[in-house]
C-alpha cells in the first residue's frame, strides 16, 4: 500500500473516549494478571490508532500547508489533541495504580512505567485548555514560517530554497542573498515576537498550575531525562565552552585564510571552500536511487527497509511554495512504517537530510515489534545517535554523491558537526534563560540570545546587519517555538555519533555495524545511558572519554592539507 492510500479519518472524540473508558474499566477491574494484560493491549492498540490519525493529518498538513481539508485537520488536531492526552492521562494512572505492576514490569518495558509517571505529573484537567492554546500559537509560526516567498534575482524562492544561495562563491551575492533572507524575519519581526510571547506565558502557566517553580523543570520532565538531569546539562554546556568552542575558532580561521578573507563576516560562513562546497550530482529521483544503492551495499537490512520506503512513497522531499520548513521522520503506527519529510535544495544538506532522516526510520521500522505507541521511537537524545550516526556510517559512499568533490564533503560535514555543538549549547542555555524569566520583554530575549552567542559562536561577526546584532536568529531555530528544551539532546547525540565515527572511520571496528543494530532495535524500552552502554559508547557526561573523541575529530580534520581544500 502506498501511502497516498492511508487512509485517514478524523477520530469521533466521545465514541473514542467511551470505548478507551470502557476498556480501561476493564484494565482497573481485572481479577486475575492475565486479563489486565489482554485490557492493556487492547488499551495501546485503541491508542496506536488515535496515534496514527493524529500523523497522518500533521504529515499532509506539513506536505502542503495551503490544503484547505488539512489546514481544518490541524486545527482540530490542536484543539483535541490535549483532550485525548488526558482520557490516556486515566490510562497512565491506573497504569501506576495496578495491582500487577510486579508482574507487568517483567513483560513491559520499564520505560513505559517512567514514562506514565512522567505523563501523570505533566497534565491535568486545569491545563488542557492552556495546552490547546500552545498548540495553536505553535501552528501560526510554522504557517508563517511556510508563508514565505522572497524574491532573489527576479525569481520566488522558499526560505528553504532560497538557502541554497547562501553558499555563492561571490561575496557581494552571499552578502545580498543574506540580506533578502533576513528581511523577512525583520518585516514579521512583531509577529514572531507576539507568537513566542504568547508561548513563554502559556507554558509558564502550564509549569506553575502544576506545580513547578518554571517551565524549565517542567521541559526537563517534558523530554523525559531518566538518566541524567539539568546539572549535568549544565556541565555538558560548561565542557563544550571549554573544550570545542576554542577548537572551532581555529577551524573558523582555516575557513578564512581558505577563503583568501582578512576576517570572515556571518554573511561569508557557510562557504567553507573557494572554489564552492560540494554538490551532489544528480537530481531528486538520481540521488535516491544512489541512496538505494548504498543502502543495499550497507546491509540486508537497510537495504530491503529502503526498498520499502520506495515502494511505499514513503517519502517527500521536494522544496515548494505552501511545504513547511525542515525535515523529519514519522512513525505510521498502524501501517508499520516511517515517513521521511524533506525539503531538498541542492547543497550537499539533501545527503545530510537523507541519510539523517533514513537513520530514525530504519530504527523505527526495527522497533515496529514494540506494541506500546509511544515506545517505538526513543528520548529524542537516544534517537538523535540513530539518525546523526547513519550519516558517518554512509561516509565510504560519498563519491557515489560527490564523485571528486566527496573528500571535500567529508571534511565540511565532519567540521560543521563540531561547529554545531556550541550552537546546540546555545539553543538550550537561551530557552532556560528565558523560561527563568518569564517576565522579559522581547527586547530582553533578544539581548540574552545575542550576548550567548558572542560566548557559544563568536566567529558570528554582525556588524554588517543591525537586525541579527540586535539578537533576532532565534526566529529561524523552530524548535524553539515547537518543541522547547529539544535542541540539547542533538549536541548528546552527536558525541554519541563521534564515537561511531572513530569506530567505523579511523579504527574501522568489525562490530561497529552489530552495535548501531543494537540499539536501533531497543527503540525506546531503555532510557538513554542505558542504550549508549548497549552501544559500546562512552555516556557525554564522562569529560574524560569525551576529550579524547573531540580530539579524534580534531585529528583528523587537522590531518588534511589545505592545498587539497582549497582546489
Amino acid at each position: 500500500m502506498q501511502f497516498e492510500q492511508f487512509a485517514y479519518e478524523r477520530p469521533n472524540f466521545d465514541v473514542y473516549r467511551n470505548t478507551f473508558k470502557e476498556q480501561l474499566a476493564l484494565f482497573t477491574q481485572a481479577s486475575g494478571f492475565d486479563t489486565a494484560k489482554l485490557a492493556l493491549k487492547e488499551l495501546n492498540r485503541l491508542r496506536t490508532e488515535i496515534d496514527t490519525m493524529a500523523k497522518l493529518a500533521y504529515i499532509r498538513h506539513s506536505m502542503n500547508t495551503n490544503d484547505r481539508f488539512y489546514a481544518q485537520e490541524n486545527d482540530y488536531w490542536d484543539e483535541h489533541q490535549p483532550l485525548f492526552d488526558q482520557v490516556h492521562h486515566e490510562f497512565y494512572q491506573a497504569l501506576l495504580t495496578s495491582p500487577f505492576q510486579t508482574e507487568l514490569k517483567q513483560i513491559f518495558p520499564e520505560t513505559l512505567f517512567l514514562l506514565a509517571n512522567d505523563q501523570v505529573r505533566l497534565l491535568d484537567d486545569q491545563v488542557v485548555q492552556l495546552k490547546q492554546q500552545e498548540n495553536e500559537w505553535i501552528s501560526q509560526y510554522t504557517q508563517l514560517i511556510a508563508s514565505a516567498q522572497l524574491l532573489f534575482d527576479g525569481k520566488k524562492y522558499t526560505l528553504s530554497e532560497i538557502s541554497a544561495c547562501f553558499t555563492a562563491k561571490d561575496r557581494f551575492t552571499r552578502r545580498k542573498v543574506q540580506k533578502v533572507y533576513q528581511s523577512f524575519f525583520t518585516k514579521n519581526e512583531a509577529r514572531f515576537d507576539e507568537i513566542f510571547d504568547q508561548l513563554v506565558k502559556l507554558r509558564t502557566a502550564i509549569a506553575q498550575q502544576l506545580g513547578f517553580d518554571n517551565y524549565v523543570a517542567y521541559g526537563d520532565i517534558a523530554m523525559n531525562r531518566w538518566s541524567y538531569d539539568r546539572s549535568q546539562i549544565h556541565a555538558f554546556r560548561r565542557f563544550i565552552l571549554e573544550e570545542i568552542v576554542p577548537k572551532n575558532q581555529e577551524l573558523y580561521q582555516r575557513q578564512a585564510d581558505r577563503l583568501k578573507l582578512p576576517e570572515l563576516a556571518y554573511y561569508d560562513l557557510p562557504l567553507v571552500f573557494p572554489d564552492g562546497n560540494a554538490k551532489p550530482q544528480g537530481t531528486e529521483c538520481e540521488l535516491v536511487e544512489k541512496a538505494q544503492t548504498m543502502y543495499h551495499q550497507l546491509s540486508t537490512e537497510t537495504g530491503d527497509f529502503f526498498d520499502l520506503l520506495i515502494q511505499q512513497q514513503l517519502m517527500d522531499l521536494t522544496s515548494r511554495a505552501g511545504k513547511q520548513s525542515g525535515g523529519y521522520c514519522e512513525f505510521i503506527d498502524a501501517y508499520h512504517m516511517p515517513f521521511i519529510f524533506a525539503n531538498f535544495n541542492g547543497t550537499s544538506d539533501d545527503v545530510d537530510v537523507l541519510t539523517h532522516e533514513t537513520g530514525h526510520a530504519f530504527q523505527s521500522y526495527l522497533s515496529r515489534w514494540i506494541e506500546e505507541p509511544e515506545l517505538v521511537f526513543p528520548t529524542s537524545d537516544t534517537a538523535e545517535i540513530h539518525s546523526m550516526s547513519m550519516e558517518f556510517l554512509t561516509w565510504p559512499w560519498m563519491e557515489e554523491f560527490f564523485g571528486s568533490s566527496s573528500d571535500k564533503y567529508r571534511f565540511a560535514h565532519l567540521s560543521s558537526a563540531l561547529q554545531f555543538l556550541p550552537y546546540g549549547a546555545l539553543v538550550d542555555h537561551f530557552q532556560e534563560e528565558v523560561y527563568t524569566h518569564p517576565e522579559w520583554i522581547p527586547a530582553q530575549r533578544k539581548d540574552c540570545w545575542r550576548r550567548l552567542e558572542q560566548q557559544y559562536c563568536p566567529e558570528r561577526d554582525y556588524r554588517q546587519s543591525a537586525d541579527l546584532d540586535r539578537g533576532t536568529y532565534w526566529y529561524r531555530q523552530g524548535h524553539i517555538f515547537e518543541v522547547p528544551f529539544y535542541y540539547i539532546d542533538y549536541t548528546l547525540a552527536q558525541v554519541c555519533a563521534f564515537q561511531f565515527w572513530q569506530r567505523a572511520i579511523i579504527e574501522k571496528s568489525p562490530q561497529i555495524w552489530e552495535d548501531y543494530l543494537a540499539i536501533c532495535k531497543i527503540g525506546g524500552t531503555k532510557t538513554f545511558l542505558e542504550t549508549v552502554a548497549a552501544g559500546n559508547l562512552a555516556s557525554p557526561f564522562d569529560s574524560a572519554a569525551m576529550k579524547s573523541v573531540i580530539q579524534s575529530v580534531v585529528d583528523y580534520l587537522s590531518a588534511i592539507p589545505e592545498e587539497t581544500l582549497r582546489n
